[in-house]
């Protein structure tokens, strides 16, 4: 039985018609305009659409304006943390600066006193970003994205905020490891005082003031007293690198030393960029 083909509905040939109409009147008025033969009637339509979208266009925007400003600024956050994590490692520096100048002229006081000069050392530093922080019972340690590859050396001293980090205890081709002054055993010679007496501020462990032994008793020292790397021969670190402040003093008649405790400059909860010091150590001569 033959199958009787279907004729396309009139609703179905009307808008094709339609369309085919439209797109051909665009086109003769595109043309026509290009000439300039319609140019004012042209600017008419457009000033005409102009009126009639400007509103839908307003609406639209008013809608998704504050969407694309959530998604630039959610792109941008962490720009605007990195800038703001240099911008606060500047001024740590600065005020490591203004503390260390401070520690060296009470130096350069006594130095005079002793007829005797020094220059002040100028280190160059490598500027390095945490990657990864440990801190447990055992260790306090924090590893840095630079290394060997960018002048980095095992034992050279960091900096950050305003104040001493520690140590480098490890090397790799693009990173290093930092063992923390809070750490159980760190060890820093500092002075303090206008007489340039020295101590050892050590680590206790992370969230634990440190340690400042052999203050000698009856030796008060004021809360917020400054220590300084001694920068004694063979020492770990070069002079004047600010390390910490006096938290507390007391005594007791049974004790050889004042307890002392110190709050590091540095917040080592919450570094994010360091300076390592490209500064090795003296070397220790043999049979010392």
């Amino acid at each position: 039985m033959a199958r009787t083909r279907r004729r396309p509905s009139r609703r179905l040939r009307r808008p094709r018609w339609t369309i085919a109409v439209l797109v051909l009147a665009s086109i003769t008025i595109i043309t026509l305009d290009y000439r300039g033969s319609l140019h004012g009637g042209i600017n008419g339509l457009r000033r005409g659409a102009h009126d009639v979208f400007s509103p839908i266009q307003s609406g639209v925007d008013s809608v998704f304006r504050p969407i694309g400003s959530f998604f630039a600024g959610a792109v941008h956050y962490q720009d605007v943390q990195t800038e703001n994590a240099k911008l606060r490692a500047q001024l740590g520096r600065d005020q490591r600066e203004m503390l260390a100048r401070q520690s060296q002229l009470n130096e350069l006081a006594q130095l005079i006193k002793l007829d005797k000069l020094s220059n002040a050392l100028a280190i160059p530093p490598v500027t390095a970003q945490v990657t990864a922080q440990s801190t447990s019972d055992f260790s306090n340690t924090v590893d840095l994205d630079k290394g060997s590859a960018d002048g980095v050396g095992k034992g050279m001293p960091v900096v950050g905020g305003a104040g001493l980090v520690g140590t480098v205890i490890e090397v790799w081709k693009h990173g290093c490891t930092v063992q923390l002054i809070n750490d159980t055993s760190s060890a820093v010679s500092v002075r303090y005082g206008r007489e340039g007496a020295t101590a050892i501020v050590s680590g206790q462990g992370d969230d634990v003031a440190l340690d400042v032994d052999y203050v000698p008793l009856g030796q008060k020292l004021p809360k917020g007293t400054l220590f300084t790397t001694s920068g004694l021969q063979h020492d770990l670190f070069p002079p004047s690198i600010p390390v910490a402040v006096v938290e507390s003093s007391s005594a007791s008649s049974s004790a050889a030393f004042e307890t002392v405790t110190a709050r590091p400059l540095a917040d080592l909860d919450n570094l994010e960029f360091v300076d390592v010091l490209q500064w090795y150590p003296p070397p220790v001569p043999a049979g010392s």
